[in-house]
């Protein structure tokens, strides 16, 4: 599903507490330090979505895959679920974090237990997290400013769980400058940033919709998510990805205060994305 990724140049920022963006055009191209570009998001580029399965014999799931995302997010395409209920259980812990510069993408990457989250009965520890900018998904045709993605997987290494959250334009997050000198530093290196304890618990106090494990009662309105089965939205676009997105739109301030390098550059309209 190749043309459901051209909608967008993504530029990977930060977690819960930061808001970095990655300023380069084009995502293989976050490091400096002689990384090969492997894959682009430029529309139109030889390595760019359209062709991303025909690169690699290990990417061609991103050309013939039945089940790739992003999608459109409506009633009887994703399943609807509560994050109070049985099926959906979240426990996060703080633990030591690091800043890594992955050459595709610039993350935050948990170097110990953070937690875990329990989807019908099966556990998936949290492992990393990112921000794409627009967003991937779009919830009703609608196509919002940033997108955080939460990454977790089971036991097994190979089973992966995808919680988002959508962002529009709006108040300042209060956790910006968290890690800014530290992305800045590192866009033209291949080093990783030590950041420290950083606890993903205190996700509950933006509002996004978590259980308080100390107050079961939750708003009806931020506890809503969809659910379905997708992919990665990157190469090699491998299918049997959990996601769930929250329905409700939080927001967050614009990146362009900290980064130079506009946010949509080469971005399409929600009218390219393709349903599997």
């Amino acid at each position: 599903m190749a043309g459901s990724k051209q909608i967008h140049l993504v530029f990977i920022f930060f977690t819960f507490f930061l808001l970095c963006l990655d300023p380069t055009p084009t995502r293989a191209e976050v490091s400096g330090a002689g990384r090969k570009i492997e894959f682009e998001y430029k529309a139109g580029s030889k390595k760019g979505p359209e062709h991303w399965g025909d690169l690699k014999k290990e990417w061609m799931t991103c050309k013939n895959g039945k089940g790739q995302s992003p999608i459109d997010l409506r009633d009887g395409i994703a399943t609807k679920v509560n994050s109070s209920l049985e099926h959906f259980k979240i426990s996060y812990k703080p633990t030591k974090a690091i800043l890594k510069n992955e050459g595709h993408a610039i993350a935050v990457i948990w170097d110990g237990d953070a937690g875990s989250i329990s989807i019908n009965g099966k556990e998936y520890n949290l492992r990393q997290c990112h921000w794409h900018s627009p967003s991937e998904h779009s919830i009703d045709g609608k196509r919002y400013d940033v997108e955080l993605h939460m990454v977790h997987r089971a036991k097994n290494n190979s089973d992966v769980a995808v919680v988002g959250f959508l962002y529009k334009i709006g108040q300042p997050n209060p956790f910006i400058s968290k890690v800014k000198k530290a992305i800045a530093s590192m866009m033209d290196v291949e080093k990783d940033v030590q950041l420290g304890v950083i606890d993903p618990r205190k996700m509950k106090k933006a509002k996004l919709g978590f259980q308080d494990p100390k107050k079961r009662k939750m708003k009806k309105a931020s506890s809503k998510f969809y659910r379905y089965s997708g992919s990665f939205t990157t190469p090699p676009c491998s299918e049997g990805v959990t996601w769930t997105i929250n329905k409700q739109v939080q927001p967050t301030s614009s990146a362009r205060k900290f980064f130079p390098t506009p946010v949509n550059s080469h971005v399409g309209s929600i009218s390219q994305v393709k349903l599997p």
